[in-house]
């Protein structure tokens, strides 16, 4: 089936040259298009699409708003989102991420990374844009206060801190077993175990808990 996807920005050429690349893909579908942020919100929850791809700068409710009120902590059934932007600022990138976004793209990431960040996120990844990942992650974790640094509610296995490492360094799931020499379902059975020791909703989270520990701690990966 299709990765049914609501497209948010209130530029219509830019909205319209998202619609044409994402339904140029053989297995996603938007379904919905919206100008602002209280109308995608409210599309959002009538149709519950697979993937909600958010502009941050929108009237009446923006791309940040919109997330929270979506995948934000309160919420019982969050949406996957991802946000997109023109802007390369770290403040944007830290409220998107606290809100519950999934991904964050800039606008000239291209086709493929936009496709291949609406696919992640359809399937509970995560993906930021290469450019900007270990920065602004270094970055949060600079600004977290020191009771997000929560500890895992079980000690962590030595190979979920080797997972943890690479989902904080951006890997996908084929690249982590790929990386570590294990299966796809071996994979996803770590990244669960972690979301649950850390309390995690989605792999940013898992990846921003590494930083602001400081398990990562060697220089800029990619």
């Amino acid at each position: 089936m299709s990765i049914r996807v609501l497209v948010a920005d209130d530029q219509e050429i830019v909205r319209t040259g998202l619609v044409m690349i994402l339904d140029a893909q053989p297995d996603i579908e938007v379904v919905a298009e919206a100008a602002d942020g209280l109308r995608a919100v409210e599309l959002a929850r009538r149709l519950r699409p697979d993937v909600c791809l958010f502009d941050i700068r929108m009237p009446g409710l923006d791309g940040i708003g919109a997330t929270l009120a979506l995948a934000g902590p309160t919420v019982g059934d969050p949406l996957a989102v991802v946000v997109i932007t023109t802007f390369d600022l770290d403040e944007y990138v830290h409220a998107a991420l606290r809100a519950g976004a999934r991904g964050f793209l800039l606008k000239d990431a291209g086709p493929a990374l936009l496709a291949q960040a609406v696919r992640a996120a359809a399937h509970g990844e995560a993906l930021i844009a290469p450019s900007v990942t270990t920065r602004l992650l270094r970055a949060f974790a600079g600004t977290a206060p020191a009771g997000a640094r929560r500890q895992p509610v079980d000690p962590l296995t030595e190979r979920e801190e080797q997972v943890l490492l690479t989902v904080a360094r951006g890997r996908t799931n084929q690249e982590i077993a790929g990386e570590l020499h294990i299966g796809l379902s071996t994979v996803k059975t770590h990244l669960a175990s972690l979301m649950g020791k850390l309390g995690a909703r989605n792999r940013v989270e898992v990846a921003m808990w590494a930083y602001e520990t400081d398990r990562v701690r060697s220089g800029p990966h990619t």
